[in-house]
């Protein structure tokens, strides 16, 4: 499989009681064919945030963005566009980033957090200059993170109430 040069498909998840902005790198294949954020089955993004806030399962994008919101969370990816292949964050190439000023100018973000060393290494270089905040580093929810367990994740993801009280 070759690099394919993919534009972010999705819009960003927030409103002005966001406080917290949480950023991946790309929506996958599997995201994008299900036109929705952590859309791949096997992904814990979902689990991991319903368990922090003792929340059911959302089953579906409504209910994952009432989620979201409800907790005063935004979502969004580091960049706008990028060479990749499949999902890999490693074969990422020519990153262009997403303007967060969307985000950052409509709400008072108290945090921001990345899922996975890749999105935080190229938030620090593309995004941070202008954004003037700094990230936060989150272990990936992806399954080829193996490293680590869900109960790892809902601990390490728990972090993210201390910006919402």
């Amino acid at each position: 499989m070759e690099n394919k040069i993919i534009t972010h498909p999705l819009k960003p998840i927030f409103d002005e009681n966001s406080a917290v902005l949480i950023l991946g790198t790309m929506p996958s294949p599997k995201s994008r064919e299900n036109n929705f954020y952590y859309g791949h089955p096997q992904n814990r993004f979902w689990r991991v945030l319903s368990a922090i806030f003792g929340e059911k399962l959302p089953e579906n994008n409504k209910e994952r963005t009432a989620l979201l919101l409800k907790h005063r969370i935004a979502l969004w990816d580091v960049l706008e566009s990028c060479e990749i292949k499949g999902a890999e964050d490693s074969s990422i190439k020519n990153p262009i980033p997403n303007d967060l000023s969307l985000i950052l100018e409509s709400c008072h973000i108290k945090a921001i957090f990345t899922t996975g060393k890749k999105a935080f290494s190229l938030y620090e270089k593309l995004c941070e200059p202008k954004a003037k905040i700094s990230a936060i580093s989150l272990p990936s929810t992806s399954p080829a993170n193996c490293r680590f367990t869900l109960e790892r994740l809902i601990e390490e993801y728990s972090a993210i109430k201390d910006f919402l009280g």
